[in-house]
């Protein structure tokens, strides 16, 4: 048996998605698991740089096939570059593929579980949904796509499809778990899986040991930071309101590590309202990453309510293993909001909250016991429910059970029987 994941992006580039099927593979890997991974050879924030068609990485062999190089900057680029990779990567998984093997289909770019049906039915190979996200929802409620139009009923019914003939859907959220039963996945078909990060190699480090906190001048600070893709999906006018009432403490500094669709509107918006308490740097390389998490004091992470189903705050994650209080600006009853209350590792606000998210960062700032406590509580967490070892175990658990089952041989050749037309 071997295992493919197909995923847009895989290592070198640092994007969450590429992360976490980086992390998978590589895993299943040093367990003595054959691994292929299928992704683009572009990387997700420089299009125009190529890499290595065919290499191994952690023992995974990577096979990167033809992407588009139009990038994220405009959704009709965003839209090529997904259609060259769902005909690339149909055909790879087509070549790849045999009987009885695992394809953990991701889901960057969307649909991906739709291009891979027919090769992997053709072929009798067992298909997994890694649903990181979900498509088309996350385009409805971004407002790119009508849900009551015909490509969002057509995309909409394409993915339920996909699916139905799954032989697993894996949502990292309950409640996400639970709303796939409800558009037709099987019940013992949907499984919850939790995201993880590198428990390891983001241990706490104290603030004062960042070499990133120096570089940056903020020793003597109280720093609230935020580290990763600002999205649409994120919310952002709270952490300003909260910034423009701080903005007479100069002891508080809101650090912001990243880049994404909002970026250049944060930035604007911050000088507009002439909030000298940000300070904005660039996305750091991977041997960087435990120094960054350790540079703020506490970690912002926002995620609109509308918003709570489709997408995945992965950088959460991240926060709890760095042993950093969250932050967190959102749906006040949603999973990471009742996550972080319940194991008191950081506070919830709803997304009028600046006023409360200001108070907040005052408490903490004139409190190191209590944003300690947070932290502390935040790394347990993470050992206890959201650690590497437990994520693979998971996963191992779900392959096995998903290679053995009987009736997937008779699915694969339904599936194939539907793609030759007979």
């Amino acid at each position: 048996m071997k295992v493919i994941i197909v995923n847009r992006f895989f290592a070198p580039d640092q994007s969450a998605t590429s992360r976490m099927a980086t992390s998978l593979a590589a895993g299943l890997a040093a367990q003595g698991v054959e691994v292929e991974a299928i992704a683009s050879a572009a990387l997700h924030d420089d299009p125009s740089r190529r890499l290595a068609r065919s290499e191994t990485i952690a023992g995974v062999r990577v096979t990167r096939v033809a992407g588009g190089r139009f990038g994220r900057g405009r959704l009709i680029g965003r839209a090529l570059d997904y259609a060259v990779f769902h005909v690339a990567g149909a055909w790879r998984l087509l070549r790849a593929a045999a009987a009885g093997d695992v394809c953990i289909v991701c889901t960057d770019p969307p649909l991906m579980s739709v291009s891979a049906l027919a090769p992997l039915g053709l072929r009798r190979a067992a298909m997994v949904n890694w649903l990181n996200d979900l498509f088309p929802e996350i385009a409805f409620d971004a407002g790119v796509m009508r849900s009551g139009g015909v490509a969002g009923k057509l995309a909409l019914a394409l993915r339920d499809f996909s699916l139905r003939r799954a032989s697993l859907n894996v949502a990292p959220m309950e409640r996400m778990a639970a709303y796939l039963k409800l558009r037709g996945a099987a019940a013992e078909r949907a499984v919850v899986i939790p995201h993880w990060s590198e428990g390891d190699v983001l241990a706490p480090m104290a603030a004062r040991d960042s070499r990133l906190r120096r570089e940056w001048g903020l020793q003597d600070k109280f720093v609230v930071g935020y580290c990763g893709n600002l999205g649409r999906a994120h919310d952002f006018d709270c952490l300003l309101a909260a910034a423009d009432a701080l903005r007479g403490r100069e002891d508080i500094v809101f650090l912001v590590v990243g880049g994404g669709h909002r970026l250049a509107w944060l930035q604007n918006e911050a000088g507009r309202r002439k909030l000298t308490n940000f300070v904005f740097k660039p996305l750091q390389p991977e041997s960087r990453l435990r120094e960054c998490l350790a540079a703020p004091d506490a970690h912002f992470v926002s995620l609109l309510p509308a918003f709570e189903i489709s997408v995945i705050p992965s950088k959460f994650y991240g926060v709890l293993a760095a042993g950093r209080p969250t932050l967190f600006v959102g749906a006040t009853d949603g999973e990471i909001a009742r996550t972080v209350r319940e194991n008191a590792c950081g506070e919830a606000f709803g997304v009028e909250d600046g006023p409360a998210l200001a108070a907040c960062i005052r408490a903490l700032a004139a409190d190191p016991a209590l944003t300690a406590s947070w932290g502390a509580n935040a790394r347990a967490l993470f050992d206890a429910r959201f650690s590497r070892a437990r994520g693979l175990s998971a996963w191992r658990e779900a392959i096995v059970s998903c290679a053995a089952r009987p009736e997937q041989h008779a699915l694969s050749s339904s599936i194939a029987s539907s793609a030759r037309g007979q």
